[in-house]
């Protein structure tokens, strides 16, 4: 029970919003079979939305859920910087990541890691980064580091999260969490054995689009929400088309699936935060295109907690002409529309008119997120966005691919 510390979206039910009881989502009894454990609490707030709502099962516990202090180990107190080791050092981390780090006055990144030892020496000169490895071990073992960014493909999150957790240092891993469920339930119970917190690259929670998203919502400006779809068609890549040299996200092996596990994960999270946990979820895949083995295109249905319903399709070999992306929410009164990646103007429909509202995000969308993330690590504030939250939505897109 203890090893697997997670959020079953299937055992926790509306009862439990309603009358805002924490409760654990894989034993009805939680507090007697693991009682010094994180907990999770769905709780109706104010504006009628159903949000995360962090609390213990153990209060004396929650202060060193921030940070743990120790005499050996540099503490990370309030406007003290913090020392970030980077596991990968790939184009997305030199044009995505590097840049909005360099934004926060008090991040220092201090080391690097690739497998390719001549990569990591060359990325630490570009940038002025003092160290640099070839193996992982000795990043999360530097004791010049504080917190650790993993950036690598979704078959090694696991392996590095956990082995930085048992090094002592907060984690900062990509999206998915894992390649499966089973791992996510791993790395929390590493998480909440060691008292260290790993984070999850969710960022589009904190974006100011997605915030109007949600104001839009409490503001009850379409109304009681009766549904939701996610559409979503973009046509093959020019590497899609290399049979015997796939891109990675196209291998499930090191994906977890193909695109779909790639790009779904922030749709459906997103959702997550609107709406509650989906406490059901089937799918049907296909491969239609014929490029590569795995899923092409993929059709879901899924149950929130409620009992609002949605559905969901994905197709990855479409003509260039349907590209959509797209997610509906149908009121009573009304309803919206919004994209996910383009962030193209949200499209309102309700009885006071027809308007496309345009939102301006930050240039480097990590940024709010990674402000949070250091304002817990400081002991600001609590960030939400970490691996127990993340967990749902790997259960969601596994019980669509039928992997469990």
């Amino acid at each position: 029970a203890v090893a697997e510390l997670a959020v079953r979206p299937d055992r926790i039910t509306s009862t439990f919003a309603k009358e805002r009881k924490s409760c654990c989502p894989l034993h009805s009894n939680f507090g007697e079979l693991c009682p010094r454990l994180v907990g999770l609490m769905w709780e109706r707030r104010a504006d009628e939305q159903l949000a995360w709502e962090r609390c213990t099962i153990n209060s004396s516990m929650a202060p060193s859920l921030l940070c743990q202090k120790s005499e050996e180990n540099r503490s990370m107190e309030r406007n003290v910087p913090i020392r970030w080791g980077f596991i990968g050092c790939g184009q997305a981390t030199e044009l995505k990541m590097l840049p909005a780090f360099s934004e926060l006055s008090d991040a220092e990144i201090v080391a690097v890691m690739s497998r390719n030892g001549l990569r990591a020496r060359a990325f630490a000169e570009r940038h002025d980064i003092p160290h640099w490895y070839a193996d992982a071990q000795n990043l999360v073992t530097d004791p010049s580091v504080d917190a650790v960014y993993i950036a690598t493909p979704p078959s090694t999150h696991a392996i590095f999260s956990i082995m930085a957790l048992k090094a002592g240092k907060a984690v900062y891993v990509e999206k998915p969490l894992a390649t499966s469920y089973a791992d996510c339930l791993r790395i929390n119970h590493i998480s909440a054995e060691v008292r260290r917190p790993c984070f999850v690259a969710y960022y589009r929670r904190y974006l100011p689009y997605f915030d109007k998203v949600r104001q839009l919502l409490a503001e009850g400006t379409i109304g009681k929400v009766l549904s939701a779809q996610i559409r979503f068609s973009v046509p093959p890549r020019d590497l899609d088309y290399r049979s015997t040299d796939l891109p990675w996200r196209l291998q499930p092996d090191i994906a977890g699936g193909g695109y779909f596990y790639d790009l779904a994960p922030h749709q459906l999270d997103l959702l997550q935060q609107l709406f509650g946990p989906i406490v059901e979820a089937t799918g049907y895949t296909a491969n239609r295109g014929g490029l590569y083995p795995t899923e092409d295109t993929v059709s879901a249905a899924f149950r929130f907690a409620d009992g609002m319903p949605a559905s969901g399709t994905w197709c990855f070999v479409a003509h260039e002409s349907v590209k959509e992306d797209r997610i509906l929410l149908i009121g009573d009164r009304g309803q919206i529309s919004f994209s996910v990646f383009t962030y193209a103007p949200i499209h309102v429909q309700c009885e006071t008119g027809d308007r496309h509202l345009e939102v301006e995000n930050p240039e480097h969308v990590q940024i709010p997120l990674l402000r949070e993330i250091m304002g817990h690590l400081q002991e600001h504030i609590v960030c939400t966005c970490d691996s127990v939250s993340a967990t749902p939505t790997n259960w969601v897109i596994d019980r669509i691919l039928g992997k469990i």
